[in-house]
């Protein structure tokens, strides 16, 4: 296994913007995990540990886009005309000998184009008749023709180590033979809240208590970057409990996560615990919600400790958490598209900070009813209803003086940060 040094989270006392923290991750993480190899269709989201080479042309030979008739571009008649039919040829049964000049052949998509051959005619622009074809005016010269190689090279890199596998990615392997995929083993990641005040839903509710949020939305989000969890439960806040789960699982995880307990309060003990068995950095992005935020080392293993506000240790995952996921899994780590969205709000901004404003989509007005993005509830980092009815993430940059109805923004679909 793997291990961390201790000052891989090495921390200094000016602020951080979001982009400075993911260079910083970039540059200081390395895979902790090791790789193996799975079948095609159990490679779905996982991540790619060597590039994929292609040991053939893609497609394999030249062949019909469409149902017509191929010909010699050659051949084709100017202001149209006849030429007589020389063989049919469908998908997967090629002639086999080449059509003597001067002919057409009938073919279908999919089908190999016969040698010498470059053009094939759509059916609906001719007229079969007999053993003869008539073929229309101004025929263009290539058309209609897939061409060898057009898709993938051989020899080309297709897939590039540290890509997270989609759907389409499975296609493409499969279309080069491949039958199996080296990847990268799940991140292992231990899960635990923290808190006297937080109770597992089910339970009796207890007076100034709340009901245990973070722990399952976390949980959902690891098992989105296909993380295998282990959840510890919620930790009391006790100094020395806390600090025994922790090192436990140090010995047989490759993260260990929390949330709540790391600011510098005096009943946060989770700083103390992790200093204990390594060393802890408070990371200090000038985010709003997503702070307070810490990364460490303990026994050599990750250790990221979340806020404790539900809607801020959601941020804190999407900006910071991610990324370090991501890089510990042997994935590429850049920064998620943003997409230009219009502002259907005001909103004041404090200046030098990082805002992320929880909002829906809703078609607009104009002719073209192009995407406006709506507040999806109060902005407060308690307020989960609000993260629950919203597509996304306003992304203020630091310098932005805040946004005015009208204003074009930047939008971050959790489609690309929850998956």
């Amino acid at each position: 296994m793997t291990r961390l040094a201790d000052d891989c989270f090495a921390a200094d006392p000016t602020p951080l913007t979001v982009e400075a923290a993911l260079e910083r991750i970039r540059d200081r993480l390395r895979p902790m995990t090791g790789t193996e190899t799975v079948a095609l269709d159990a490679a779905l989201d996982r991540v790619l540990a060597e590039d994929v080479v292609s040991p053939l042309d893609v497609p394999p030979h030249d062949n019909a886009a469409v149902d017509g008739y191929a010909v010699r571009s050659v051949d084709l008649p100017s202001a149209g005309g006849e030429l007589p039919l020389a063989g049919r040829v469908a998908a997967g049964h090629p002639l086999s000998a080449e059509p003597p000049p001067g002919t057409a052949v009938r073919i279908f998509t999919g089908a190999p184009v016969p040698d010498g051959f470059d053009t094939v005619v759509m059916q609906e622009d001719c007229i079969a008749g007999g053993d003869r074809v008539r073929l229309p005016a101004g025929a263009r010269a290539g058309a209609n023709v897939r061409r060898q190689g057009e898709d993938v090279t051989r020899g080309a890199v297709t897939l590039a180590a540290g890509r997270r596998l989609g759907p389409g990615d499975l296609g493409l392997a499969a279309s080069i033979g491949r039958t199996a995929l080296t990847v990268r083993a799940r991140l292992r990641v231990a899960l635990a809240s923290t808190g006297d005040e937080v109770t597992e839903p089910g339970e009796e509710l207890r007076p100034g208590a709340v009901f245990d949020a973070n722990r399952h939305t976390v949980k959902a989000l690891l098992a989105r970057l296909g993380c295998t969890v282990t959840d510890l439960g919620i930790l009391e806040d006790d100094a020395g409990t806390i600090a025994r789960s922790l090192s436990e699982a140090a010995d047989d995880h490759d993260v260990i996560m929390t949330s709540g307990g790391v600011s510098a309060g005096e009943e946060d003990h989770v700083r103390a615990a992790v200093a204990a068995h390594g060393r802890i950095d408070a990371w200090r992005l000038s985010v709003k919600p997503g702070r307070p935020v810490a990364l460490g080392v303990v026994g050599g293993r990750a250790f990221i400790g979340l806020p404790g506000n539900p809607v801020a240790a959601v941020v804190a995952f999407v900006t910071l958490a991610r990324p370090v996921l991501l890089a510990l899994s042997g994935a590429d780590v850049s920064a998620p598209p943003r997409y230009p969205v219009t502002a259907g709000f005001d909103h004041a901004k404090k200046p030098g900070r990082r805002e992320f404003l929880r909002v829906r989509l809703e078609p607009g007005q104009g002719s073209d009813r192009a995407p406006v993005a709506v507040k999806a509830g109060p902005d407060g980092s308690g307020i989960l209803s609000a993260l629950a009815a919203a597509d996304g993430l306003i992304d203020l940059a630091e310098g932005s003086p805040g946004l005015a109805v009208g204003d074009m923004a930047a939008y971050l679909p959790f489609n690309e940060v929850m998956r």
